[in-house]
C-alpha cells in the first residue's frame, strides 16, 4: 500500500527567457546586467584556486569541472520534469508523491535587489513565471512567490498580491545581513510580518549559498566544496536565533517559518543548548519570556530528506508537528524515484497517526492544502 506523501522541498530551474516573458521589454536589459553582476559574484564564490593547488599536493591532473554541487550522475538528473510542469507530474506519479512544495534553484532575491530600474515589475514577472509553472496543477505544485525585503511597502503589497492569487508560500531570504539589510528581529519588518500572519501564509526560508561562507569556499580544496557545503545548513543557526531570540515570535505567535533543507540532527543538539544558556547558563534574553524551543514548536517547521534519526530527533527535543518528510527532486540526494520504498523503511514500525503527521499532515497544514 502507498503512503500519501507530500514533499516539503523539490525544485524548479525556470529560464529567464521565461520570467522576461512577463517582463517589458524597456526592463530587460537592466534585468541582464544585474544577472551578470550576480554571476560574477559567484565566480568569486568557487573560486577554483585553493583545488588545483591541493591537487598538486596530492599528485593528481588539473580539474577543470569544479564548482558547488555532487554527483551529476543520479537518478533524477536532468528530468525534463525540472523545468516542465505536465513532466513535473510524470515523475511525481512515478515516485508516489502527491504534492510537492517546490523552489526556484536560485533564490531572485539574490540578482532582482540589484536592479536599479524595474525591480518591481522584475520581482512581479518572475513570481508570474513561478505562477504559470504551478497553473497546471495547482493543487499539485506549490510554488513560493519572492518577497523583496528591502522594501516593505513593496512586499506587504507582493504578500496580499499573493494570498488574492491562491499562492500558498512565500519565500524570504535566510539572511537579510546578505542584502545589507537588517535582521528580522528588526522593527521594520513588523508590518510584514503582520500582513503575512493575515494571510496565514508560511514564510520559506531555503538554505543556499551562504555568502558569509564566501572566504570558506574560496579556501576549500575539494572538487565539489565538500567541506563548505555541509556548514551551509548548520549557519542557519544564526538565522534561526535571530527569529527566535530576537522576538520575532514573541510578538508575532501565529507566523509559520520553513527552514528548508537544513536537516535535524543539528537543530536538535542546537535547541538542548539554547535551552540551557537561558535555564542554567545566565544567559540573557529580553526580547523572549519562554525557553528558546517553546518558539521553535510554536513557530517553526523543518524539512528532512533521508534522515534515519528523524523520528527519535522530533520525539527528544523538535517535535512532530514540525518536521516534514522530503524527496529534494532533483537534486544528488534526492529519493526519486523510489521515495515510497526509502519511506517504508524508514517509518518501518512508526505508528500510523506520526508517520502521517510527517510525511503529509504537517506540510498540508503548513500549506493549507
Amino acid at each position: 500500500m502507498q503512503q500519501r506523501l507530500i514533499s516539503a522541498d523539490d525544485h524548479v530551474d525556470l529560464s529567464h527567457d521565461r520570467v522576461k516573458s512577463h517582463l517589458a521589454s524597456k526592463h530587460h536589459d537592466g534585468y541582464d546586467e544585474a544577472l551578470m553582476a550576480f554571476a560574477k559574484s559567484m565566480v568569486t564564490t568557487i573560486s577554483a584556486e585553493a583545488n588545483q593547488r591541493w591537487r598538486e599536493q596530492q599528485g593528481l591532473p588539473p580539474d577543470s569541472n569544479v564548482g558547488i554541487g555532487g554527483n551529476r550522475a543520479h537518478p533524477a538528473f536532468g528530468r525534463p520534469g525540472h523545468t516542465d510542469p505536465r513532466e513535473r507530474l510524470k515523475d511525481m506519479d512515478a515516485d508516489g508523491v502527491s504534492a510537492s512544495s517546490s523552489y526556484c534553484e536560485v533564490s531572485a532575491f539574490r540578482y532582482l535587489y540589484m536592479i536599479k530600474n524595474g525591480w518591481k515589475e522584475a520581482t512581479r514577472a518572475f513570481n508570474t513565471a513561478l505562477s504559470e509553472f504551478a497553473s497546471v496543477d495547482p493543487k499539485r505544485l506549490i510554488v513560493s512567490y519572492q518577497i523583496p525585503i528591502h522594501d516593505i511597502d513593496v512586499a506587504v503589497g507582493e504578500v496580499r498580491l499573493a494570498a488574492s492569487e491562491g499562492c500558498k508560500s512565500l519565500q524570504l531570504p535566510v539572511f537579510p545581513a546578505e542584502l545589507g539589510l537588517p535582521d528580522y528581529w528588526d522593527n521594520r519588518y513588523d508590518p510584514l510580518w503582520a500582513a503575512i500572519q493575515d494571510t496565514d501564509l508560511p514564510i520559506c526560508c531555503h538554505i543556499g549559498l551562504n555568502t558569509q561562507l564566501e572566504d570558506l569556499a574560496r579556501r576549500d580544496p575539494t572538487p565539489q566544496k565538500g567541506v563548505f557545503v555541509p556548514l551551509v545548513p548548520m549557519s542557519s543557526a544564526e538565522a534561526l536565533g535571530m527569529w527566535i531570540m530576537g522576538g520575532v515570535f514573541e510578538r508575532f505567535q501565529h507566523l509559520k517559518v520553513v527552514f528548508v533543507e537544513p536537516g535535524l540532527g543539528w537543530v536538535s543538539w542546537w535547541l538542548y543548548v539554547v535551552d540551557d544558556m537561558a535555564a542554567r547558563q545566565g544567559y540573557e534574553f529580553p526580547a523572549i519570556t519562554r525557553p528558546p524551543s517553546h518558539y521553535f514548536r510554536q513557530n517553526v517547521y523543518l524539512t528532512f530528506i533521508d534522515e534515519p534519526d528523524a523520528l527519535r530527533h522530533a520525539h527528544e527535543k523538535l517535535g512532530l508537528n514540525n518536521i516534514m518528510w522530503s524527496s529534494d527532486y532533483p537534486h544528488p540526494v534526492s529519493s526519486w524515484p523510489n521515495s515510497q520504498a526509502i519511506v517504508a523503511e524508514m517509518f518501518h514500525g512508526v505508528p500510523d497517526d506520526e508517520r502521517e503527521l510527517v510525511l503529509n499532515g504537517n506540510a498540508a497544514r503548513v500549506w493549507n492544502l
